[in-house]
């Protein structure tokens, strides 16, 4: 069978929609995506089995050695939810606070909040077949619940753009409102403090510190910037804005989002910087600004951010200071 062959039949067998309602793009190399998915599919067969035996008759879910190892190698599906909930501390602050969220909602709410939400709810995932109008039950009301009662509960950030996508994500895994909602309060009150306040010092803050470390783990890559004068905001803002979401694919995202919530923000850096890394040969062959930017974008497409478990063992094995 010639490769068109291939091609043609691999795009016959793997549906067009993904698993968690996105459509795939029209250049989608089906056949890649179905050689590496018949080697994943073995790998989370085993990680079912050993997170099932992990779960099985406890009370909850505690950070260990071995969790950290089982959430670096991997959260099966139908556990994300669960095992996020209980590493990110979004399941205790749940249970201390029964019936917060719904009390959100039901209160006084603010006109300018809920306009700036109403404004991002159709540019949020076009390609979600979940999130288009036509969908029964379409998401954009749950999104639109999520973020509201978020902007009315944390005040000092209200909504900020880039949360409609990490909120959307948190939806389509938990397929539940509250659990989002506490996961979301998670991400943007502890783990990621001040990326989403009015002057975003958090944010950056830590693109800063990615600078820092190409400077001493890449430092040809520092110099072409330097060279250039190209602010690291214009390369990776977005990265650590939408953590990933829109950037790389859905499934490799959703390993990043297992580490995330395990071990914190590091895990951007490790990510970041393994993009970087990986591809700094093809980097250094830019020679004007709009040829890094295109780089920087290109980086984040082909088999290697496609073979999410490769790419995380990677990451992880990337040494930080």
């Amino acid at each position: 069978m010639d490769p068109a062959e291939r091609a043609q039949a691999a795009r016959a067998r793997v549906p067009r929609i993904d698993p968690y309602g996105f459509e795939r793009p029209e250049d989608f190399d089906y056949a890649a995506y179905e050689e590496f998915f018949s080697t994943y599919l073995v790998i989370l067969t085993k990680r079912a089995i050993k997170w099932s035996k992990l779960l099985k008759g406890s009370g909850g879910v505690r950070k260990s050695v071995t969790v950290k190892r089982y959430v670096r190698k991997g959260i099966p599906l139908e556990h994300r939810a669960r095992v996020w909930m209980a590493v990110s501390g979004a399941q205790a602050q749940m249970d201390q606070n029964p019936g917060y969220y719904h009390r959100l909602l039901e209160g006084e709410s603010s006109s300018r909040l809920e306009e700036a939400i109403r404004t991002d709810l159709n540019r949020t995932f076009p390609d979600n077949v979940m999130f288009r109008k036509t969908a029964d039950p379409c998401l954009q009301k749950t999104l639109y619940n999520v973020l509201l009662a978020y902007g009315l509960h944390n005040q000092d950030v209200g909504y900020c753009q880039g949360m409609n996508f990490i909120a959307g994500y948190l939806i389509l895994i938990t397929k539940n409102e509250e659990e989002s909602f506490w996961l979301l309060d998670a991400l943007v009150g502890r783990i990621l403090p001040d990326y989403y306040s009015p002057a975003m010092l958090g944010l950056k803050t830590d693109q800063e510190v990615l600078a820092e470390l190409v400077r001493m783990k890449l430092p040809a890559v520092a110099a072409l910037m330097d060279g250039h004068g190209v602010l690291w905001t214009l390369l990776v803002s977005r990265w650590f804005i939408c953590l990933f979401v829109d950037i790389l694919p859905v499934e490799t995202v959703l390993r990043i989002w297992d580490c995330l919530f395990n071990e914190g923000s590091k895990i951007i850096f490790r990510v970041a910087l393994t993009l970087i890394k990986q591809h700094q040969e093809f980097i250094l062959e830019a020679s004007s600004v709009p040829d890094i930017c295109d780089k920087f974008k290109q980086i984040t497409k082909g088999d290697f951010v496609t073979e999410c478990h490769t790419f995380m063992q990677k990451a992880m094995a990337f040494l930080l200071p």
